[in-house]
């Protein structure tokens, strides 16, 4: 016979605030680094929400006209699964940006650009790292575009710590989050034929991760 201590209610609100102190340890951590980038207290939290469910929100640009687009399924890249949409139209891939992952990146990389001055480290950082993740990208037919999502933050970490060492933070998200959108997402777009997916986003699920990693690996820097 299997005796509990305790009913199964306590065990469930024990559960429930454990989950509650991890989110709220993984909360501080993450606004610990973004203030260390350089974004105000008062605005971190905000960034976050927004970042967050922004990367659920997809804006439509344009779309091309397409061989074929590849059957609904799911992908393993990386070490992690991808799912792949149900098509949108047959014969066409809509090309479309990630509020998460491209959009708010990029206005937070060019708040940091015009408040620290420090234009020539960014723009090296940035080339650096979108090298190197353009080298690393594959294109899942699909999926789109997906890269590992440690290499951005960590060659941005790296490549910020030698060109501004005691200003790295806002040196490491600009390079990785930019590099990253550059190296994956920019370059590849001609290569949308390739892909047949029925949505290829910019900043999207396959750089996302990197990105958003980007921000917390580039503020513990400090």
């Amino acid at each position: 016979m299997i005796f509990l201590p305790v009913t199964l209610v306590l065990w469930l609100l024990l559960g429930l605030l454990l989950v509650v102190l991890v989110v709220l340890v993984e909360l501080r951590v993450l606004a610990y680094a973004y203030r260390k980038i350089g974004v105000k207290p008062r605005y971190v939290f905000g960034l976050l929400l927004l970042t967050l469910l922004g990367s659920h929100v997809n804006i439509p640009l344009y779309s091309v006209r397409v061989e074929r687009v590849v059957a609904p399924r799911t992908e393993w890249i990386f070490g992690r699964p991808y799912e792949v949409p149900e098509r949108l139209r047959a014969g066409s891939t809509v090309v479309a940006v990630n509020v998460g992952g491209a959009l708010i990146p990029s206005l937070l990389s060019v708040y940091l650009l015009f408040r620290t001055r420090m234009v020539g480290q960014m723009l090296l950082g940035t080339a650096v790292v979108a090298v190197v993740v353009n080298r690393l990208a594959q294109i899942v037919p699909g999926v789109g575009i997906v890269v590992p999502m440690l290499v951005p933050p960590l060659v941005a970490a790296a490549i910020a710590l030698l060109l501004a060492f005691r200003r790295a933070p806002p040196v490491a998200y600009v390079s990785g989050s930019m590099g990253a959108l550059v190296g994956a997402d920019l370059v590849n777009l001609g290569r949308i034929a390739e892909m047949g997916a029925p949505i290829v986003s910019i900043g999207g699920a396959g750089t996302f991760d990197g990105v958003f990693l980007t921000g917390i690996i580039a503020g513990l820097l400090a």
